[in-house]
């Protein structure tokens, strides 16, 4: 990894792709750092250290913009829901489909859908945030001289709905001039930039004896551990071999090829836990609006759906399953693959084309969405057990969580593939242009 990128900063135009990302992140980070008008960020943010769950995980993606509720406090999440809705969509409604299969110009008109549906869903969790969260507890979120009221939702709304709109911009820019997904290299940044902290915080609690060595160094064998394990499961893949038949057109033989159909273990990323988070975080909510008007119903609440106790967990481990399969049946269509397979002459050899095929791929699919699910669950649950375990707990934690640490590989790997594609070509493109030298000479 270290080497392609050694070899990229030796290209100029590489050169310029990078310091291009990396000035658009720091836009991102600078623009992390100016609150909302009217809020306080210190009391925002001692509420968002002690909330769990879903808003958790949104603050520590979002890299803490949410615990202090800046301008991009919601930043790319409007737009990660409403990619997964479209996503859903795409098979459910024939225009879509229809959009899909158009070809460029499709992708794009559903990109701009995407971008609208973010832009407008954004509007309403910002008015969400406003009015349950900054609007409680008789303004105490607020500055001196500002209220919850009318006037103080629509300058959250608008404040939000910019900074939404301005961070798919700097997420578009960076896809298209710079190196990299923008959009995820965006989340990517806000994860990498709790590093230090994290790590600070862990040595600071061996000093204060909170944490022994003994503790700290499984933590970090463990961690490398879970790494190695993200590497090694985001690059396996089943891969099924396919046969396309020859064909004689003008006495010319096409065809005849043999190639292979990948179909990643681990397709739908880290999408089933935030799924799950969502689900679990309708509870917790229920569980806080009805702690004193209704005990018993608090109690059962607090035991079977918090994560920190044991029934908590194991409905946790389920519901990612459970979203593991439903995602990855969205993600790979069967049927649509088949269709494409016998439209262009090919086939599985000793499968027959059509309806087999698509059944054939369906069980593949199952049984890798079996190993993934499963993937998912250790990786969420061995690092909280690890976390219990030594004492490491918190915002440190999730630095270094199976979530966390997820995104992060995952963006490495998807960047450093863009970084080498990058290399090849110009590689290629030097091999060509050496060729045609030594022709005219």
């Amino acid at each position: 990894m270290l080497r392609a990128f050694r070899d990229a900063f030796r290209i100029p135009e590489l050169q310029r792709r990078f310091l291009f990302t990396l000035l658009l992140l720091a836009v991102y980070r600078l623009g992390s750092l100016i609150p909302t008008p009217g809020v306080n960020p210190a009391e925002v943010s001692k509420a968002a250290g002690s909330a769990s769950g879903l808003l958790n995980l949104i603050s520590n993606i979002s890299g803490g913009n949410l615990s202090q509720f800046s301008v991009f406090a919601l930043g790319v999440l409007p737009y990660i829901t409403a990619s997964i809705v479209i996503q859903i969509l795409t098979t459910a409604v024939p225009a879509l489909e229809k959009l899909q299969k158009e070809g460029e110009e499709g992708r794009k008109k559903i990109s701009q859908y995407t971008r609208y549906s973010a832009i407008v869903l954004g509007a309403f969790q910002a008015f969400f945030f406003a009015v349950a969260v900054l609007g409680s507890n008789n303004g105490a979120y607020l500055l001196p001289g500002w209220e919850p009221n009318t006037l103080f939702y629509i300058n959250v709304v608008l404040t939000q709905v910019a900074g939404i709109a301005l961070t798919l911009w700097l997420g578009e820019r960076i896809s298209e001039v710079g190196i990299g997904n923008g959009i995820s290299l965006i989340i990517f940044s806000g994860i990498v930039t709790r590093f230090p902290q994290a790590i600070g915080q862990i040595i600071e609690l061996f000093r204060q004896g909170s944490v022994s060595l003994l503790a700290l160094v499984a933590f970090i064998v463990i961690i490398l551990a879970v790494i190695a394990g993200i590497v090694f499961v985001q690059q396996a893949e089943r891969r099924i071999p396919v046969q396309y038949a020859r064909k004689e057109v003008g006495g010319k033989q096409y065809g005849g090829q043999q190639t292979y159909l990948p179909i990643k273990v681990n397709q739908a990323g880290v999408i089933p836990v935030i799924f799950a988070s969502a689900m679990l975080a309708i509870p917790q909510f229920i569980a806080s609006a009805v702690q004193t008007s209704n005990p018993g119903l608090y109690r059962f609440l607090e035991t079977y759906f918090i994560r920190t106790t044991g029934p908590g967990l194991i409905v946790e481990v389920l519901l990612i399953v459970g979203f593991t399969y439903l995602y990855n049946s969205i993600q790979f269509d069967a049927r649509r693959v088949a269709e494409n397979l016998r439209e262009s002459g090919g086939f599985v050899p000793g499968v027959r084309p059509g309806v087999a095929t698509m059944d054939y791929l369906k069980t593949i699919s199952s049984r890798l969405s079996l190993w993934g699910a499963f993937f998912l669950a250790i990786l969420y649950v061995v690092p909280q057990i690890l976390s219990s375990a030594t004492g490491i707990t918190g915002a440190t934690a999730f630095a270094f969580s199976g979530t966390g640490l997820l995104i992060v590989v995952g963006v490495a790997l998807d960047t450093l593939k863009q970084v080498e594609a990058q290399l090849t070509v110009r590689s290629y493109g030097g091999f060509i242009s050496k060729g045609r030298l030594r022709g005219r000479i």
